[in-house]
């Protein structure tokens, strides 16, 4: 791959980017992002960051070669530890977990005070970002999905405002599933959530086998509850 044509999992990312910004992007391996958005004139500024030597250096060998030097910075360090306080206005995390991506965004949460959007690519659990976001006064305005090379990614975008407006009265299946995705109900989301309801019962199969504890029916329980909700949604 090459920062001339991105991945369509990055390339859902990269749409959300607002036009001019100045950008951080975390994790950003081979910086295709960031060189993407700076050779088509899309960002004024950006900051790579890595906290491993080898995609570090993936980045830096990237950004010399197709001579961004003077519009992107590749920095070395954890998180949000290469950025300082109003330096960027817009954060892009793109394919870790969303405990991970969560983890990140709460480390560094001094380091958010002038940022306007967050653009946040989960692998897994989404769940969790949507949970930080909301105890944390971001509001989600809008998400995306699709498949690519059979996997399913989706993309959630947040910026400073009342994190409980996209929820409404579908608090439990909107963290889940998400309000945006669940309103649009694409082929993508639908595939997705079926597949994670075979995975609930496959699960719940080697309960039922198993030693009859307070944590193993508690567990039932829980996974009773995820695949009623989700069948609710599919069957509306």
């Amino acid at each position: 791959m090459n920062s001339e044509k991105l991945s369509d999992r990055l390339n859902m990312v990269a749409r959300f980017v607002p036009k001019a910004a100045k950008l951080a992007d975390i994790g950003s391996d081979h910086a295709y992002l960031p060189c993407f958005l700076a050779k088509k004139g899309l960002i004024t500024f950006a900051i790579a960051g890595e906290v491993v030597l080898g995609p570090f250096e993936s980045a830096r060998k990237q950004v010399l070669e197709e001579g961004l030097l003077d519009v992107i910075d590749v920095r070395m360090g954890d998180g949000l530890d290469v950025i300082v306080p109003g330096e960027v206005e817009c954060i892009t995390i793109a394919g870790m977990g969303g405990t991970l991506i969560a983890g990140i965004l709460e480390r560094g949460k001094d380091k958010l005070t002038s940022v306007k959007r967050l653009v946040l690519q989960p692998n897994i659990s989404a769940i969790t970002i949507r949970k930080w976001l909301l105890d944390n006064e971001w509001e989600l305005i809008e998400e995306n999905i699709l498949e690519e090379d059979g996997k399913i990614y989706e993309a959630l975008v947040a910026e400073k405002g009342d994190s409980m407006k996209p929820y409404q009265e579908k608090m439990e299946s909107g963290l889940l599933l998400g309000p945006f995705l669940l309103q649009k109900k694409e082929e993508a989301f639908k595939k997705k959530w079926n597949l994670e309801m075979m995975n609930w019962h496959r699960v719940y199969n080697q309960l039922e086998k198993a030693s009859g504890t307070i944590e193993t029916a508690q567990k039932k329980q829980e996974l009773l509850q995820k695949i009623n909700l989700v069948k609710g949604v599919l069957g509306e």
